[in-house]
């Protein structure tokens, strides 16, 4: 119990430093949404002193507020699911922005990660546990695929697959002229949806399926000269069961643990991915707001993803308490 409520009380912590940060660095850099947005609009047609000071309050960004009362607004904002508006997309907010593109982005990055997870982790466990056999030998290639640009994997994919055989679609995460109104709760548009993104999920299993694999076979192979496996062997235990209870169980905690950081991370997508596809995604949306100098729209997208980090991490810390009980005990 002691081991859970320090790991409460910690990621509470991270959690107030990471919002207050995330407050600050918009502040401290040069410029503000509403020099950027006036900018936009003289270039449009005559801005009015009226104009400009409705523009400074309803971006949140008055000079004349002092900082503290700044942050007890943007507290307040945040806790009621207020985030701003978006400069770019005028006049839509910052929560429907997200809203309308982090489904895409769990969906086809999330499933992808935890596909090459299971395969990267499955595979190397028994490569480690057969080694020399023809299991072994897909260590080699599947390096090679990890060690491919990311972009340049991409664009072979599409060139091969799509561009070549004609087998998917080039860009996009549904056919806009099937669907001129946008996604629909429909199982048509799903499988659209499915195929569109076949492609952008094979790129994200065959670039990342390599560093879980050979992390997992080189741990099996360090955890197969442990004592603890000798004396299984010895007592006459059968294999499989000595693979999947002794062996696998322990070789795989370092993994989960780096599992908990990739995890936390697909909730900012990919941006180089998304944007080889032009999948509508939380990758492509940073990409618009960072070149766009959109503040509000970056400002939430990196309060989410830190959000999301923080929460696997925790789920993690509470699952590697339960596979690890030197971890609840060494606090």
């Amino acid at each position: 119990m002691k081991f859970y409520a320090r790991r409460i009380a910690f990621y509470l912590v991270t959690l107030w430093a990471a919002i207050s940060l995330n407050f600050l660095l918009p502040r401290l850099m040069p410029g503000n949404p509403a020099d950027i947005f006036i900018a936009k609009m003289q270039q449009r047609g005559e801005v009015t002193p009226t104009m400009v000071r409705n523009i400074h309050l309803m971006l949140g960004s008055g000079d004349d507020e002092p900082v503290w009362n700044q942050y007890i607004e943007y507290w307040g904002r945040m806790l009621h699911g207020d985030l701003g508006i978006s400069v770019t997309n005028y006049p839509a907010p910052v929560t429907e922005l997200i809203a309308g593109a982090l489904p895409w982005t769990i969906v086809l990055v999330g499933l992808a990660t935890v596909i090459s997870f299971i395969l990267g982790v499955g595979i190397g466990a028994v490569a480690g546990w057969r080694r020399g056999t023809w299991v072994d030998h897909l260590v080699p290639s599947t390096t090679v695929l990890q060690s491919i640009p990311y972009f340049w994997l991409a664009l072979i994919l599409v060139a091969t697959f799509s561009v070549a055989l004609q087998w998917f679609p080039i860009v996009g995460g549904y056919d806009v002229f099937a669907f001129p109104g946008g996604p629909e709760w429909s199982w048509t548009f799903f499988g659209d949806a499915i195929y569109h993104g076949i492609l952008p999920a094979l790129t994200i299993v065959l670039s990342s399926v390599g560093g879980w694999l050979l992390g997992m076979r080189n741990m099996m192979v360090s955890t197969l000269s442990e004592d603890y496996i000798v004396t299984a062997e010895a007592k006459g235990l059968r294999p499989r069961r000595i693979l999947t209870t002794y062996a696998s169980r322990n070789a795989a905690i370092p993994s989960i643990a780096g599992f908990s950081i990739t995890l936390g991370f697909v909730v900012a997508g990919s941006i180089v991915m998304e944007r080889v596809f032009s999948y509508p995604g939380i990758g492509k949306l940073m990409f618009q707001a960072v070149t766009n100098n959109d503040f509000a729209l970056m400002q939430g997208i990196f309060l989410v993803i830190t959000l999301t980090v923080l929460a696997a991490n925790f789920l993690m810390d509470l699952v590697y308490g339960f596979i690890d009980p030197r971890a609840r005990h060494n606090v």
